[in-house]
């Protein structure tokens, strides 16, 4: 088995000096380098590649035959390290990147697209990918490091996650504007007991906080429906099929004409809202900037 000794890029880098300049000591200038210590690389670089690169004597250096058709590659790759190199560098910096983020669809819906929309025009070397899922979903994607982080309700006391609160979102309930629930100001759960509901699947963090709060009142409700969707919700309630439970980050992007929503006078229909990463490991530049603007965007919600 033949081991192949890995190239060194200063040795490359004398190769195209000697190769533009015709003359060892013009490139040991151009390089900043002793001429002997420059004719050490070269024989080395030679070596290494088991080829003749150079024909010298005691006046002219010019490239062998194989010197000459490697001379354009070597060139080829230096120039495509030095790309990397300044990748690399605009990552550090947050100037290029990518940032991978997995929130629950009311966040999706509502804040997250006008808030990409702006970090992209003023970072527009950064992109933005986005993926909608239940809060159990986000968790698990972040601990599984297939997003940057996460945006969702989650209980606390998970010492897999570090957590960044963002804003308090409220559940509501939305019922047609000829529904005796509309007239009032809010509405108590005991009003709700014998009225068809309109529920999202049990595994949305909604979901939780309605079956929770029903629960504390003795009362565990039978939904008409379950959705998966708001809009499939809407769409049920302006049917007439029932009333349905909707947090209020999602009725902005829900077309209410013709309904009505209010709030609903119990104190566990409040959700948290926060952005969840894996605990004990640095974002990427270019996520940690996005989290920043995010965070930022947050506060008038």
């Amino acid at each position: 088995m033949t081991v192949i000794t890995p190239l060194n890029l200063r040795h490359l880098e004398a190769f195209v000096a000697i190769a533009k300049a015709g003359n060892f000591t013009r490139a040991a200038r151009v390089l900043h380098v002793s001429q002997p210590a420059l004719t050490v690389q070269i024989r080395e670089l030679e070596q290494t590649l088991g080829v003749r690169l150079l024909d010298r004597n005691t006046r002219t250096v010019k490239l062998t035959r194989m010197g000459e058709q490697l001379s354009p590659v070597v060139e080829r790759i230096l120039r495509e390290v030095e790309g990397v190199v300044h990748h690399a560098h605009d990552m550090a910096a947050g100037i290029r990147g990518s940032v991978s983020v997995a929130a629950i669809p009311s966040v999706c819906a509502m804040i997250l697209p006008k808030i990409i929309a702006a970090f992209q025009r003023e970072n527009t070397g950064i992109s933005v990918s986005l993926r909608d899922v239940t809060s159990q979903k986000v968790l698990a994607m972040v601990k599984n490091e297939e997003v940057d982080f996460g945006i969702g309700s989650f209980a606390d006391g998970d010492a897999a996650i570090e957590t960044t609160p963002l804003f308090t979102d409220h559940m509501r309930v939305v019922v047609t504007r000829e529904s005796p629930l509309a007239r009032q100001r809010t509405v108590r759960l005991k009003d709700l007991v014998n009225v068809p509901l309109i529920l999202m699947d049990p595994q949305t963090s909604v979901r939780m906080l309605v079956d929770r709060a029903f629960e504390s009142i003795g009362h565990f409700p039978a939904p008409a429906y379950e959705v998966t969707y708001m809009s499939s919700a809407v769409g049920m309630v302006r049917a007439g099929l029932g009333v349905a439970f909707l947090p209020s980050a999602g009725l902005e992007i829900s077309e209410m004409s013709g309904l009505a929503s209010r709030p609903v006078n119990h104190p566990g229909l409040t959700r948290r809202i926060a952005a969840v990463q894996r605990a004990k490991r640095q974002l990427s530049p270019a996520a940690a900037k996005f989290l920043l603007e995010l965070v930022s965007a947050a506060k008038s919600y």
